[in-house]
């Protein structure tokens, strides 16, 4: 992968602080709850701090559903905002929302979605919002240039072996689970090296690429499954789940677990690895 990954002391700046004050905030809206059988709840939550959006319905398990899209142009940055039943999904996924909507605040050149239905049972079928939504665009004909699924951005630890990896990445990677993970298929690689590459360029924060087989336990497991699908270049930023977060899909995943001042360091970061992927395809 491009560039180095940073090391060494943090720094936050007051900006930062503010920042992480509003990350927490939508983080603590979201999780009030589960977000599954009353998906309505969250939805209005995301659509007031979007501002001017727009809903794309759906049916899905005999109910209507919907994704809410701000913004406009060809990258798409999107993330999950239901939950697994029993858990209010602090990290799994109201973090990458809370980051979403703060990267929409921004006016940064980019579509910005909130999905449902990631969740089972409609992981990795065509009843996931990211999947009606990529369907929608493919059938328009819509380009896309790259797309970003934001799984899980909140939970960090900067102690020896805290991070885990399905084989055989524990070989490559760091045991310590203090960095954000730039994740996709084979044939997303550019993407990968090139999000790689930016992060690493603007945001002094450890960060890791990894483009490997779509068989690969993990690879594969969030919203971007649904862009590679329709062929469109996509990959996951994330915190890496289970392989570090021990209460992933449980009650206990709250918003005190999550480290809000390094997902503020995290957010700008991703503002800055839009820019440029932006002005790679002007």
């Amino acid at each position: 992968m491009p560039g180095h990954s940073h090391e060494g002391a943090l720094n936050f700046t007051p900006a930062e602080t503010e920042l992480a004050a509003r990350l927490r905030a939508h983080v603590e809206a979201l999780a009030a709850g589960e977000r599954n059988v009353d998906l309505e709840r969250p939805a209005r939550y995301i659509e007031q701090q979007f501002g001017g959006s727009r809903s794309q319905q759906f049916q899905s398990g005999g109910r209507w559903v919907r994704n809410i899209e701000a913004g406009a142009g060809p990258i798409v940055v999107g993330a999950h905002y239901d939950t697994v039943p029993g858990s209010p999904g602090a990290d799994d996924n109201a973090s990458g929302v809370a980051v979403l909507l703060e990267l929409a605040r921004m006016g940064l050149p980019a579509r910005f979605v909130a999905f449902a239905n990631e969740e089972m049972p409609y992981f990795q079928s065509g009843e996931m919002g990211s999947h009606a939504w990529a369907a929608r665009a493919h059938r328009a004909g819509d380009k896309i240039s790259a797309m970003l699924s934001l799984e899980m951005l909140g939970y960090y630890r900067n102690v020896p072996r805290s991070q885990g990896y399905p084989p055989p990445l524990g070989w490559f990677y760091p045991d310590r689970a203090n960095f954000i993970a730039f994740v996709g298929d084979l044939d997303a690689r550019r993407l990968v090296r090139h999000a790689v590459g930016f992060f690493r360029k603007y945001a002094k924060f450890p960060a890791e690429g990894v483009a490997a087989p779509a068989g690969i336990p993990g690879v594969t497991w969030s919203d971007h499954w649904s862009f590679r699908s329709h062929g469109y270049p996509a990959i996951m930023v994330t915190d890496t789940a289970f392989y570090r977060y021990p209460h992933y899909h449980l009650p206990s995943d709250t918003p005190e677990k999550l480290d809000y001042m390094r997902m503020a360091r995290v957010t700008l970061g991703l503002a800055a690895v839009i820019k440029e992927l932006a002005n790679e395809n002007r």
